[in-house]
């Protein structure tokens, strides 16, 4: 962008002035970043797509931007009087759903506040967010918000939640729109070791044991490369009906446990997430059930999934549909309960000793505290989804007897010992880092492609 774009704007002599300090801020820590802010403003702020800023694109962009600072400057300034305090930021965050500390609520603070007063005016506020990447408080909440965005193919974390502006405005459509594509790739491209995890968990048996070179060279030998990708369909197809049940769910149990209107703490945020988790789950645990059957299938097994489904309604009733529902459920609780829990103390620690200059994380900070929690939350609850995967798959497997919960509990513990539990959970931490890099990536996309503003 020359430098003649900017040219005209200098006109304007306060304008001029805080613009110059915050760039000369930015010089300090590397040009590096100015150049990333420009582009970012090029992109927002580019009407004709032609790469570049002219004075009227410019001029419409600073207008648009900065009515839009100013109404979300007064939705946090609470008593009206011109200034916010860090007791105003506390609130703020409480009514987005994040619960900070008064030294975490004035570190933000610390990082516009430019006098040293530990309040921030409209001029402080405006020169610090004008060209800053996050639009407001808001934007930074929604980088932390800890959402199904990031999918590794467990259908057991806190639902999607969004700000009053993205329903009524019906942006959350989108938004759910761009979280299921970025499932539905990263799950493709994670296929074959979500396979491979399912054959592991199933063939346990210690004079059939499968390791992952010997899982994939059977199945090759069985079905081919596509093979590898069994199950997958299905799996991809229960995103859409499975996130839209479990969102209006959560909104629903929202109302129901919240202690104040319109404001909900965390641990009422994981006991209405988990509410919603098990409904979704209820209604949509049929094509678990069938997912599994396909993935363990051979060769000429069935011919699709309605075939499949009428197979097992044939032989073995509509009780088949539900097997394993009981470990599933109590999964849920471990799994979003952890997941929950070491995200937010890492987000909580990051914010405690880096957020000095700003709130916003940054990508990698993000994914690396995304990967870790859900890692965590899946140490917890993979032994019962070892177990409802054996419960799934026992009619199917030659010479298997139906067991309940607890003896099957007992019979592997007997058998191959406590780590017998975690059968096949090495394939299953190899696809978290690739699942949650593809899901951002696609996700990241897709927002940009339905027109969701950053």
């Amino acid at each position: 962008m020359s430098s003649e774009t900017f040219q005209p704007y200098k006109r304007k002599s306060s304008c001029h002035d805080s613009t110059s300090r915050y760039f000369l801020k930015q010089l300090e820590s590397g040009f590096a970043n100015i150049l990333c802010f420009l582009q970012k403003i090029v992109s927002s702020g580019d009407e004709d797509k032609d790469d570049s800023l002219d004075f009227n694109e410019f001029s419409n962009y600073l207008k648009d931007h900065e009515k839009k600072l100013l109404l979300t400057f007064k939705s946090l300034d609470k008593n009206d009087d011109g200034r916010i305090d860090f007791t105003e930021v506390q609130q703020s965050l409480a009514d987005l759903g994040l619960e900070i500390s008064k030294e975490v609520a004035e570190k933000i603070l610390r990082s516009i506040d430019a006098d040293g007063t530990m309040t921030v005016d409209w001029n402080e506020w405006r020169e610090h967010f004008l060209f800053n990447p996050a639009t407001n408080l808001q934007e930074i909440i929604r980088y932390w918000k800890h959402t199904t965005v990031l999918d590794i193919g467990d259908s057991l974390t806190i639902p999607d939640e969004f700000t009053e502006e993205e329903k009524t405005t019906g942006l959350w459509w989108k938004q759910l729109t761009a979280g299921g594509m970025a499932g539905a790739v990263s799950r493709t491209g994670t296929a074959p070791l979500d396979r491979m995890k399912v054959f592991m968990q199933v063939h346990s048996s210690k004079s059939n044991k499968i390791t992952l070179f010997s899982g994939f060279k059977q199945m090759l030998k069985e079905g081919g490369v596509m093979s590898l990708w069994r199950g997958n369909g299905i799996n991809v197809l229960k995103i859409a009906p499975e996130t839209a049940i479990k969102f209006m769910a959560y909104e629903q149990y929202k109302k129901l446990l919240a202690s104040e209107p319109g404001k909900i703490q965390t641990h009422e945020r994981f006991m209405a997430g988990s509410l919603a988790g098990a409904t979704a789950q209820t209604a949509i645990y049929p094509m678990e059930v069938m997912k599994t059957r396909l993935t363990l299938r051979k060769t000429g097994q069935y011919s699709g999934m309605f075939d499949c489904a009428k197979k097992i309604l044939k032989k073995e009733g509509v009780k088949a549909f539900y097997k394993g529902y009981v470990p599933n459920i109590l999964g849920i609780i471990p799994y979003a309960g952890i997941d929950l829990a070491v995200y937010e103390s890492l987000k909580n620690l990051w914010l405690s000793r880096y957020a000095k200059d700003t709130a916003n994380p940054g990508v990698l900070v993000l994914l690396g505290c995304g990967t870790i929690s859900s890692t965590c939350g899946q140490l917890a609850s993979y032994p019962l989804a070892l177990i409802r995967t054996r419960m799934q798959a026992q009619a199917s497997l030659e010479g298997s007897e139906q067991q309940p919960m607890g003896r099957m509990v007992k019979k592997i513990v007997e058998k191959e010992g406590f780590f017998g539990l975690y059968r096949g959970i090495l394939p299953n931490f190899m696809k978290v880092i690739p699942a949650v890099s593809i899901s951002y990536v696609v996700y990241e996309y897709m927002r940009s492609g339905l027109g969701i503003q950053k």
